[in-house]
């Protein structure tokens, strides 16, 4: 069981599928409300996750209320303008990057400042498969956004792994999310989308979040600049 007694942990795009099942598992109920109800401790901040204040605010309300940050799950995301890429508009391709990568570049940004303050700390990206070990037509955008996620991984986990910042990438196959049903939105996509995996089938949010669980704790504590596949075997299969 990892272990995140007494840590700080910001988790964004917390609302719904895996990074509501994060905050679940993070603090074994659900989101902000809930946490106060079940007696634990939550703050939750409604924003724009394009916006570097917004990040800044985030930061800033953890330490203020809680003295510091231990953990951050940058989770947030969209799938972006779909559709094969000389239709994309430029506007579509620059939100889509904006919400997916230079919104994690702005949240550790302010993060890591304030993990260095306590020492030590793990940041954790949400990239996918999409783009790394397969390539789906109509998804450029949505690819490459978080494709960049994994160079800023690493470079990050490079700049700070000597001062006790960890940094790592969660790439996680077809889970059954409201943004996974966006691209799965009948039960025949959904049979399909699962028997390209292995496992031939989904996973569920839960089954994610137990992966953002060991990479935010220290059972994880040599591991860093990691691509992690989490992906029920869609990376191999070809049956």
């Amino acid at each position: 069981m990892a272990c995140l007694a007494d840590k700080v942990a910001l988790v964004t795009g917390a609302s719904s599928g895996i990074g509501r099942a994060a905050a679940l598992a993070m603090a074994r109920e659900a989101v902000a409300e809930e946490i106060r109800r079940a007696g634990g401790q939550a703050l939750a901040l409604a924003g724009d996750v394009q916006n570097e204040a917004y990040a800044q605010a985030l930061v800033g309300q953890a330490v203020s209320a809680y003295g510091g940050l231990d953990i951050a799950f940058n989770n947030a995301g969209t799938l972006g303008a779909m559709g094969e890429s000389p239709s994309i508009t430029r506007e579509d391709w620059d939100t889509t990057l904006a919400i997916n990568l230079s919104s994690a570049f702005l949240a550790a940004k302010h993060q890591i400042p304030a993990m260095l303050r306590r020492g030590q700390g793990s940041v954790i990206f949400t990239s996918t498969f999409v783009g790394y070990t397969v390539g789906f037509p109509g998804m450029a955008a949505y690819a490459a956004s978080k494709s960049g996620l994994l160079g800023l991984t690493q470079a990050l986990a490079a700049e700070f792994g000597a001062r006790g910042i960890r940094v790592n990438a969660l790439l996680p196959g077809g889970t059954d999310t409201p943004m996974g049903r966006q691209l799965a939105d009948t039960e025949d996509k959904v049979r399909h989308v699962s028997d390209l995996h292995a496992l031939k089938r989904l996973a569920t949010p839960e089954e994610i979040a137990g992966t953002v669980l060991y990479l935010a704790s220290e059972a994880s504590s040599f591991t860093t600049g990691a691509a992690l596949l989490v992906d029920g075997g869609v990376s191999i299969t070809r049956t």
